[in-house]
């Protein structure tokens, strides 16, 4: 009877796991890799219209994607409301963290709950369903769950660090060519203003990450935000040092009414030369880092071709002697 209840729940376990990893990977694949919001979609089907263009054939199922999102949504804070963090200081964190990946709309807290929620299930699925495959119903079993489950809860929390990770090394990158074209507009006689929205402007191809911070700082001033807190909240939501220092040294030069072409191109000399020390730094380290695969790899290999030969000589060589 045991062996009939397992081989029944088979179906139904496959089924589950096939459900759970369809509506977790479309999930991830449309928070991640959809660089349009809805909005911005909608505005660009009704401009097509008005012009007579035909929409794009690979864009038919977007309406069914939007009515997905859309579920998604509604279902995300009965979904995530476990996951929900439980103090203001944990959501400020949480809220840091999303901000510094690029993540800023206002239900990305929530829409990343439901995705940790839906990546546990596909863990709790996915470890369950082959451990009693494989083991049947016993401890093991239970702890096999467990484990697999906690791995799939902390795995979206991974991704976006690496997200940020990496979305910190392009501001880190572009931000010296940022402050360069900064200091030829603002010598041009341009203000600060329209000297960070002609970098938005010019840095869009080679730079679309810091162009995209510089844009949305031009947008907030347009809506009435003062000076100081744009290039605060600018400073603050990256979680790049340089970023930070840029912001700081904006607000004082704005204060104090000292020159912006000479305090912009002191910080990109330091940030060049912070460059150069970080190169060098990891060229020194580079010895030290190859003598394990050197060891490990290369060092018996080269002993083997070295040694082998005369090793199988004097083998060839001794052995008579020995069996006579």
């Amino acid at each position: 009877m045991l062996l009939l209840s397992q081989l029944g729940m088979i179906p139904i376990l496959l089924f589950a796991a096939f459900l759970a990893i369809a509506i977790g990977a479309w999930v991830l694949l449309d928070v991640f890799f959809n660089s349009k919001t809805r909005s911005e979609s909608r505005l660009e089907m009704m401009k097509n219209r008005a012009r007579g263009i035909q929409a794009d054939p690979a864009a038919k199922g977007q309406g069914a994607r939007e009515g997905i999102t859309k579920l998604i949504e509604k279902a995300s804070p009965k979904l995530g409301e476990s996951l929900k963090p439980k103090t203001e200081k944990e959501a400020s964190a949480q809220k840091q963290k999303l901000d510094t990946a690029g993540f800023r709309s206002e239900n990305a807290p929530v829409m990343f709950t439901t995705i940790k929620m839906i990546s546990a299930i596909i863990g709790f699925v996915m470890g369950g369903g082959v451990a009693v495959l494989t083991n049947g119903l016993t401890t093991s079993t239970l702890m096999y769950t467990i484990i697999c489950t906690g791995i799939f809860l902390f795995l979206p929390e991974l991704v976006v660090g690496l997200i940020a990770g990496k979305r910190k090394e392009k501001i880190f990158l572009g931000l010296p060519d940022a402050l360069d074209l900064m200091v030829v507009c603002v010598e041009a006689g341009l203000g600060m203003d329209q000297a960070m929205r002609k970098v938005a402007e010019e840095l869009h191809a080679s730079h679309p990450t810091i162009a995209t911070e510089f844009k949305i700082c031009n947008q907030a001033l347009q809506y009435g935000s003062t000076r100081e807190t744009v290039l605060n909240e600018l400073g603050n939501r990256n979680g790049v040092d340089d970023l930070k220092t840029l912001s700081s040294i904006l607000i004082q030069v704005d204060k104090f009414g000292t020159s912006v072409g000479v305090a912009l191109r002191t910080q990109s000399d330091a940030m060049r030369t912070r460059r150069r020390q970080i190169a060098e730094e990891k060229a020194a380290k580079t010895a030290v880092k190859l003598i394990f695969p050197l060891v490990l790899f290369i060092f018996p290999g080269i002993f083997v071709v070295l040694v082998g030969p005369a090793a199988i000589t004097m083998v060839n060589e001794m052995l008579p002697a020995f069996q006579k």
